[in-house]
């Protein structure tokens, strides 16, 4: 049945999802799963039975037990708040770690369209949105000469934590009816794939009051490990994690919630992941964007970080994670759900 379809999605024993729920909420999932069907442009968005085996663990197993987890933690947070307090308008506000090219901008897009669905606004921003310009940049590269981490945009040190911090203050705290907030956008495919920030002519807007701020990033709470770690790890490293100690409290404190996104195989698939996307960003811009060898060259760069940064957050999460609120999600090369998941992180099991 559609019931025990659902109820064989390996994140529900994550999500808190139970079967009675779900079956007193099946026409909820199917009305919903209708709408991804047709964000996602399945060739038929009713009929159920055409959808393929991977479209239908896509949106049952892994994009609608996220969503009715988010909407559960909106839920928790509006009922822990004293009434008539200040916090009780404030937005859900969910940081999405996951690594480059996994499919976290397609998730973050649905995760609106279903919220919107049940009348709920969401904005989304990601750390990219909020890297250093150009000329930023180069300026960095050239303090930091020699030192490949940071000659390209990535690793902490290429972002305008100032700017970063200002939106997410005025998503959280500028809730009238009626504001437009202005959100950063970063264009990738400008100066032959090394990025600018977009005109603000070009960032778009979102009115206020929003119920949940989606905010993603390959490296977003990440945990510093000291010099000594660091330098393990790589010699260029250092740097990097000295940067790292000031993203806690300028981005990572302003999450509620944390949904984290793990490549069960490791890092390493972010070499094809990141290949295809750009591959299909030069298609989408005439030829703008890297070339494959760049994009080997660019992901080589992010590794050390990886292989220093991750195993924190499996220990222990990001800084600030509470027990209950944080959802780990595994996915496998083919950026399918993978069927062992890998649960919380220890420290907060």
């Amino acid at each position: 049945t559609q019931t025990e379809f659902i109820a064989a999605s390996p994140l529900l024993p994550s999500t808190g999802i139970t079967l009675p729920q779900i079956s007193s909420n099946l026409q909820e999932w199917i009305s919903l799963s209708k709408t991804l069907a047709k964000s996602l442009k399945f060739d038929s968005e009713d009929d159920r039975s055409s959808w393929s085996e991977s479209q239908r663990s896509r949106v049952f197993h892994y994009y609608l037990p996220i969503f009715f987890w988010i909407r559960a933690q909106l839920e928790d947070k509006r009922e822990s708040s004293s009434s008539g307090s200040s916090s009780s308008s404030c937005p859900l506000v969910v940081g999405i770690q996951a690594p480059q090219g996994c499919g976290k901008t397609t998730l973050v897009a649905e995760l609106e369209e279903l919220l919107a669905a049940v009348g709920l606004k969401a904005a989304s921003v990601s750390v990219d949105d909020f890297y250093l310009t150009f000329g930023g940049q180069q300026k960095l590269a050239d303090e930091f000469k020699g030192n490949p981490l940071l000659e390209l945009r990535g690793n902490a040190g290429s972002h305008d934590l100032e700017l970063g911090s200002k939106t997410l203050e005025k998503l959280v705290k500028g809730q009238e009816n009626g504001k437009e907030i202005l959100l950063p956008r970063y264009d990738k495919s400008l100066h032959s794939g090394r990025g600018d920030r977009a005109p603000e002519s070009a960032w778009p807007s979102v009115s206020t009051p929003i119920d949940v701020v989606l905010f993603e990033g390959w490296m977003l709470g990440f945990r510093p490990v000291g010099e000594e770690a660091a330098a393990a790890v790589s010699p260029h490293l250092p740097a990097v994690d000295n940067f790292l100690k000031e993203y806690g409290g300028a981005w990572d404190s302003w999450c509620d919630s944390w949904l984290m996104i793990r490549a069960t195989n490791g890092p390493s698939c972010v070499y094809n992941w990141r290949l295809q996307a750009e591959r299909q960003l030069r298609e989408a811009t005439g030829g703008k964007g890297m070339t494959d060898e760049q994009v080997a060259d660019f992901v080589d760069r992010f590794l050390p970080a990886y292989s220093a940064y991750l195993p924190g957050s499996a220990e222990l999460g990001p800084p600030g994670s509470q027990k209950g609120k944080v959802l780990v999600v595994g996915v496998e090369d083919d950026r399918s759900l993978s069927r062992a998941q890998p649960g919380p992180p220890r420290g907060l099991a």
